[in-house]
């Protein structure tokens, strides 16, 4: 999906937005999809602008509108989600990106080093990413308590794994004995 949607810096008008709105095609998606690990995407669009600011840097502003299919994190069954976000990016020429493999993110991740091309596909791609629930679920799902043990001995429940829940009801003890 990248490298078709690339708008070269060099030949975007200083004085006026330039208008860009992506919508894939299906093996587009679908490919998009097995990248991020969905179990399908739907309904993908993103439509906005790229517009200068300054004399060197330029502002991509755009909106991200998706639904998407991923499993539930607890009974692995088919979770939608809507998605609409505002996606914004800030290029900025001269910005050097972070040689080291380990770096402190800055405090404002919208901002990008500028390149020869602007491609308003990879900040789809991007955005979907972090845009996308980090665990889904289905609505009423919910964890059971799972109980294993021995034959013929007493299982531990989750209330005898927390030490502190005792120690209260020690305590109420000893202050009724004074």
């Amino acid at each position: 999906m990248t490298g078709t949607t690339a708008l070269r810096v060099a030949d975007l008008a200083q004085n006026a937005p330039t208008p860009f709105d992506i919508r894939p095609d299906a093996a587009a998606m679908q490919a998009l999809a097995a990248e991020l690990d969905l179990s399908a995407l739907r309904k993908l669009r993103f439509s906005g602008q790229i517009k200068a600011q300054g004399r060197k840097n330029w502002r991509l502003e755009g909106q991200l509108g998706a639904t998407v299919v991923q499993p539930c994190v607890v009974t692995l069954e088919p979770v939608t989600t809507r998605i609409d976000v505002p996606v914004e990016r800030t290029y900025v020429a001269g910005l050097e990106a972070p040689a080291e493999t380990e770096a402190e993110m800055p405090e404002d991740d919208t901002v990008e080093p500028l390149g020869p091309v602007i491609d308003p596909a990879t900040v789809l791609a991007e955005a979907l990413a972090l845009a996308l629930p980090l665990y889904p679920r289905k609505d009423g799902a919910g964890l059971e308590e799972a109980v294993f043990t021995e034959p013929g001995k007493a299982p531990m429940r989750d209330e005898d794994a927390r030490p502190f829940a005792g120690l209260s009801a020690l305590r109420d003890q000893l202050g009724k004995k004074d």
